[in-house]
């Protein structure tokens, strides 16, 4: 019998029951020092350091000073006091990345009670199914992936992966569509976005692991062929999205500075520079993500300040507000009004990204909740307002023939800002998104491949900086292969299109998991929300959305290609005898 030495050990004793005078087994730990003795009385009850040096002295032969409680070597008042005493001690050994960037953390307890007063609002809470007295699970260390995301850097991921290519490079787009009304797409899409939101919300709260709508599509319908599908068509949906960030980074952002490369080597290039930043780790991507989130807030809010600048004084044309594009009869401005809303979903594309990194995230279950809330709501917020001052300032027809609308609004407004200026924070903007979706597609490959959807070998991780390196080079290769056939709008409208398909699923998975308790406590949404989700996925995703057909045949090949992956890892794993 030997004593408990580390904060891991405590954990598991706190899981075993043990509590009192009890002290940890060799067999458990394996300690080949220290032999056990028996606790002072004086101890009883009390602090377990000793006040003087000849007390430490005196009991050296058990005693070996800890900068922490010293685990289970001494009483144990209850399974709660070991639990609060663990989460106290992970978060103070694991803060390293948090305290790398506090000073890019800009959403404090301000996002908390946002996102807190959503939670309230969609009348969802925590719950449990064995009680209301369980609490949430403890941490896990069961991945292989380190857990370097704190709630606070988790809030500006999420709007992060929200921000960037959507609203800076297809605004024109969607105002081709719709006409001088190109706020209502997005307050549509804004709806259909918090609906989808809450049952993510509450999938990741009970599964807290990577491979995201894949995992809930399998444990809800177990069905292996739908499940790589799903998984599939999410995965392709983040490179696509990323392909769409690489074209308008070349596009007329670019073309402020310099046309002299054409576009599509740029597009390349573009690619393969965030893959090697991928390579370098989670730490160093979601450091460079703060601080690409904070660049491209800061070009939104230009275009508010633009904005209210061109309220004050009077210019602008309200009365494009209300125009529609579209002529004819009633069907015909329905389905200019969906085809619109429908690109214009690309722009609220991310949340779901963000529960890829259940694994990499601390404290999932709790963490998740605020910070998609959170996320979302900003982010809808921010695009509602940036399609009115868009649509007030440009006509929708200049705003049309533009790969980068914003940079016409600029130069449109009153203020004298640098047009240059702002085309390199825009530059910044999309390659946030391309990074995040990079990122989320890589993390996808390495939770289906242990899921064993896909071939084991893309779950290889660099034993050093333990990033999924074989997931990372075969998505980039996707992704090149997407930029050097697709345009902006087709590549957006195709991301829409595959998300909508899955957030049909995914809404409908929350339901068929109601019949699946777990143990421990997490979010619950009203369930007239994912009901609602499904059926607006479901019409947008439909032809009612008036989509080109080059749209599905894109995606029609990316699913070929998938169900070919599907098939070869079928015939690997009966090869092995596992299938």
């Amino acid at each position: 019998m030997y004593p408990a030495r580390n904060l891991t050990e405590k954990r598991r004793c706190a899981s075993q029951g043990r509590s009192g005078r009890t002290v940890c087994p060799a067999e458990d730990h394996g300690h080949p020092w220290t032999p056990l003795r028996t606790l002072p009385p004086r101890w009883e009850g009390k602090s377990p350091h000793p006040r003087t040096a000849g007390a430490r002295q005196r009991d050296r032969h058990w005693y070996r000073p800890v900068r922490r409680w010293p685990a289970c070597r001494f009483q144990v008042t209850s399974p709660a006091v070991v639990a609060a005493a663990t989460r106290d001690g992970v978060e103070e050994t694991g803060t390293s990345l948090n305290e790398g960037a506090k000073a890019s953390l800009t959403v404090g307890r301000a996002s908390e009670s946002l996102s807190g007063s959503v939670v309230n609002a969609l009348g969802g809470a925590f719950v449990s199914a064995t009680g209301s007295d369980a609490t949430a699970p403890e941490r896990q260390d069961d991945t292989a992936l380190r857990r370097a995301i704190g709630p606070k850097l988790l809030v500006l991921f999420v709007i992060g992966d929200i921000l960037g290519t959507g609203i800076y490079a297809t605004t024109g787009q969607v105002a081709g569509k719709v006409g001088g009304a190109l706020w209502l797409p997005f307050v549509i899409g804004f709806v259909v976005a918090i609906l989808t939101a809450a049952s993510y919300v509450e999938l990741v709260g009970k599964y807290p692991k990577a491979a995201g709508a894949a995992l809930y599509t399998q444990k809800a319908f177990k069905v292996p062929f739908l499940t790589f599908i799903v998984a599939f068509m999410v995965m392709c949906s983040g490179l696509s999205s990323a392909s769409a960030a690489a074209r308008a980074f070349s596009g007329d952002y670019l073309a402020e500075f310099t046309d002299f490369f054409p576009p599509t080597l740029i597009a390349v290039l573009f690619i393969l520079a965030l893959a090697a930043l991928n390579l370098r780790g989670v730490s160093e991507s979601v450091k460079t993500n703060v601080v690409l989130t904070v660049v491209e807030l800061t070009g939104l809010l230009i275009i508010l300040t633009i904005g209210a600048w061109a309220v004050l004084s009077g210019d602008g044309e309200p009365s494009r507000l209300g125009e529609f594009q579209a002529e004819g009869t009633g069907f015909a401005l329905m389905t200019s009004v969906l085809g619109a809303t429908a690109l214009g979903f690309f722009a609220f594309v991310g949340f779901e990204d963000s529960v890829n990194m259940a694994e990499e995230t601390k404290d999932p279950v709790r963490t998740f909740p605020r910070a998609i809330f959170t996320g979302v709501v900003v982010t809808g917020t921010i695009y509602i307002l940036v399609a009115l001052v868009s649509s007030l300032l440009v006509d929708y027809r200049v705003l049309e023939d533009s790969s980068g609308p914003l940079l016409e609004v600029v130069k449109a407004g009153g203020l004298d800002f640098p047009p240059k200026l702002f085309a390199l924070i825009a530059l910044f903007a999309v390659t946030n998104s391309a990074l995040i979706n990079i990122m989320m597609a890589s993390r996808l490959c390495y939770g289906m491949a242990n899921e064993r959807i896909l071939p084991r070998a893309l779950g290889r991780v660099l034993p050093r900086r333990r990033t999924p390196v074989v997931g990372i080079v075969f998505v980039s290769l996707l992704a090149i292969g997407l930029v050097s056939t697709g345009e902006i709008e087709g590549l957006g409208d195709t991301t829409a299109f595959l998300l909508l398909c899955v957030f049909a699923v995914v809404n409908i998975a929350v339901l068929v998991l109601r019949r699946d308790p777990v143990d421990h406590q997490h979010f619950r949404t009203p369930t007239v929300l994912p009901v609602l989700g499904a059926l607006t996925s479901l019409i947008l995703a439909s032809p009612l959305s008036d989509r080109p057909a080059n749209v599905y045949i894109r995606a029609g090949v990316l699913l070929a290609i998938g169900i070919g992956l599907w098939g070869l890892n079928k015939l690997v794993l009966r090869a092995r005898g596992e299938g």
